[in-house]
């Protein structure tokens, strides 16, 4: 999935000028990474908030236009207001297809009704919501889908246990060591 944003060019910076972007309607933004110079852009406020509602956009490459070359992006970082919860910045990162990224990818669990140590009367838990990956910019998942339901009473699912799409790693188990083999999910035992 990909989408195209139209941005301008900053030419002024600082927290000024950021202030009167936000009030005529606009987002500070930042390009950077690859081999290329940092750029300043600004976004339409409208049009980022109504595109944050889909949350997959927060794993997806985008393109954004208009401030010189089209770049193919991805969402690195995003400041919000705290009282309003309006986006105050964004930070996106450059990517390419033959670039790799390490981001964070939700957790997406499915079969959790269907599970043998829930129909028994056990207690899922989930240790995690989200793990980070390394892959290049297009294998980047959405998400990741965990299937629980071959799941038994007093046992845990593991990051090994992943399935992951084709070309995607888990950093926590590049280490090497099992220390880093985290449960994601696990049922309790039942007690009679």
């Amino acid at each position: 999935m990909s989408q195209v944003w139209t941005a301008e060019l900053r030419t002024e910076e600082g927290k000024g000028a950021s202030r009167r972007l936000r009030h005529a309607g606009k987002v500070p933004a930042i390009i950077y990474g690859g081999e290329q110079e940092a750029k300043s852009i600004a976004l339409e406020s409208r049009v980022v908030e109504h595109a944050l509602n889909d949350i997959d956009l927060y794993n997806t490459v985008l393109t954004i236009e208009g401030a010189g070359d089209a770049e193919s992006c991805v969402i690195k970082d995003l400041q919000r207001h705290p009282a309003t919860g309006f986006v105050s910045h964004i930070d996106f990162q450059r990517a390419s297809d033959s670039s790799r990224i390490v981001k964070r990818v939700p957790l997406k669990f499915v079969g959790q009704a269907s599970a043998p140590g829930v129909k028994m009367g056990g207690l899922m838990s989930f240790m995690q919501s989200s793990v980070e990956v390394s892959c290049l910019t297009k294998d980047l998942p959405t998400a990741i889908e965990v299937d629980v339901s071959g799941l038994e009473a007093g046992t845990n699912l593991r990051l090994s246990q992943l399935a992951l799409p084709e070309g995607v790693k888990l950093t926590a188990l590049a280490h090497g060591n099992t220390d880093y083999d985290q449960a994601v999910v696990g049922i309790g035992k039942v007690k009679r």
